[in-house]
């Protein structure tokens, strides 16, 4: 009986001893965690200066050197959008360090639940100016109106201060003095006031055609698919809307090969006058100064440019008189 007693004792001796190790130990775990752990405090609201959003640009890191300078370069976003802001739980930032191979369970959280991250300022860059001002204009002018916008004249960048509200861009046509310039301007809208503008003047090009001779065109040949080719090329001005390939004109002058062909270059195919016998015509003399008319009646029949004889009405006497294009006659002396 006294050794069962003496074993008893024993027993809940050791127990007594060990008990305050393992607390011990449990304690030195807890501190080891919390000394390994990365401490990351979240403030409610941030402000920042680049579109790439790091997490050490959100929260303060404490910890290990290595894990935070690891920790500080996680990113989380971008920026996309004038105003935007952007809002980052607790959850969110455990699931990016997760994926850049830190674990949650030593991650430790102060401060916010979560942290609303907006830039300090906005910058419309000149050349998104550019970029909106083209695609506006594209859409809004006639398909196949010109082929080529070519920017001249461009705005700065544009230097917006931070605000709550959405921020638009409203793009719109001005009117241009230049037949061969299109001028966009562009508001820039916080809350429907404008708060900034940009202007962007571009010079158009266009899609016209030009006949060119293939050989050379004496003067009065008539112009026709095999003396001229039509060809594609780029202009700075829009090709005429009464434009068409000048077949049937005549040309006015000799015209070597390879000449483009311009509208004082060739002229109509005037009508043949033909003049019957007995016709009534007009006699007409002009002098300088001076234009004596007569009536008088064909005694033969005749066309442009060709001599017949005229009787005059007035005299009776007989004239060889040339057919004029516009069907008068002119005395031969």
């Amino acid at each position: 009986m006294k050794i069962k007693l003496i074993s008893f004792i024993i027993f809940f001796l050791i127990m007594i001893l060990l008990q305050p190790c393992e607390a011990l130990d449990s304690n030195t775990d807890n501190v080891s965690q919390t000394n390994s752990a990365l401490k990351i405090y979240l403030p409610r609201k941030v402000l920042v200066e680049d579109d790439s959003l790091k997490l050490g640009r959100v929260g303060i890191i404490l910890g290990q050197e290595p894990l935070v300078a690891k920790a500080n370069e996680i990113m989380l976003g971008h920026f996309s959008t004038l105003g935007q802001k952007i809002v980052l739980d607790r959850s969110a930032i455990l699931s990016r360090l997760a994926c850049n191979g830190i674990d949650p369970q030593h991650v430790l959280f102060t401060g916010a639940e979560e942290t609303t991250v907006q830039k300090k300022h906005s910058i419309i860059k000149s050349s998104e100016f550019v970029k909106i001002a083209d695609s506006f204009l594209k859409k809004s002018t006639s398909a196949g109106l010109f082929c080529q916008t070519i920017p001249i004249r461009t705005p700065k960048d544009l230097l917006l201060p931070p605000t709550d509200k959405d921020v638009t861009l409203s793009p719109c046509i001005v009117q241009s003095s230049a037949a061969n310039q299109a001028k966009v301007r562009i508001s820039v809208l916080s809350d429907s006031n404008e708060i900034g503008v940009g202007e962007v003047t571009f010079r158009l090009k266009y899609n016209c055609r030009t006949a060119v001779t293939l050989v050379e065109v004496p003067a009065g040949e008539v112009i026709n698919p095999e003396n001229i080719k039509i060809i594609q090329n780029v202009s700075d001005y829009p090709e005429p809307a009464s434009w068409g390939p000048p077949y049937g004109f005549i040309a006015k002058r000799t015209l070597p090969e390879n000449t483009v062909i311009q509208p004082n270059m060739i002229e109509p195919v005037k009508p043949t006058i033909n003049i019957k016998r007995n016709e009534t015509v007009v006699i007409r003399i002009e002098l300088p100064g001076l234009i004596v008319t007569a009536l008088g009646k064909a005694i033969q029949q005749g066309n442009t440019g060709e001599y017949i004889k005229v009787r005059n009405i007035d005299s009776q006497r007989i004239i060889m008189a040339k057919v004029n294009e516009d069907g008068t006659v002119k005395p031969v002396f």
